[in-house]
């Protein structure tokens, strides 16, 4: 899939959940927190960090705030198994993404998901759209649809 597929990907799945939402193609790169935020004019703390964990064999997703960091050690804890920081084709196979545009949704099966409850505060939120150059906007609320609500924050080391 090229990138532009993938972002049409993700338009379309954010279509089918009902979400009138536009994917934004940005010239500048939105691989980073720090750099989405710059690119898309918002804090760091509104950025989504679509972070992929390996827990035994299977993925786990942890969608953070960009103003936050993840301490494996109490996330092994949450999910009750060992979690490791996997390989970038395991990423690619679980979410259909490579690092760095890991969107939150459109992956070819489902994954048990971790929102940080950090991102319900903001009133809109910006998540990687399948590539480091798009991005798409949303409300936390719809994040909390995906996935267990949890307070990430506490997750840091």
């Amino acid at each position: 899939m090229t990138l532009f597929a993938k972002a049409k990907h993700v338009q379309d799945t954010l279509l089918a959940l009902g979400l009138d939402v536009r994917v934004v193609e940005l010239a500048e790169s939105t691989r980073t927190a720090s750099e989405a935020a710059s690119a898309v004019g918002c804090t760091v703390g509104q950025i989504v960090k679509s972070l992929v964990f390996r827990a035994d064999e299977e993925p786990v997703l942890v969608l953070t705030s960009g103003a936050n960091f993840v301490d494996e050690k109490r996330l092994a804890d949450l999910v009750g198994t060992p979690i490791k920081r996997p390989r970038a084709d395991f990423v690619r196979q679980h979410t259909g993404y490579a690092i760095g545009g890991v969107a939150p949704i459109g992956h070819p099966q489902p994954i048990p998901t971790i929102v940080d409850e950090d991102l319900m505060q903001y009133e809109k939120v910006w998540a990687a759209a399948g590539g480091p150059f798009t991005v798409f906007a949303c409300t936390p609320d719809f994040l909390a649809t995906l996935g267990k609500v949890t307070r990430v924050k506490r997750l840091r080391g």
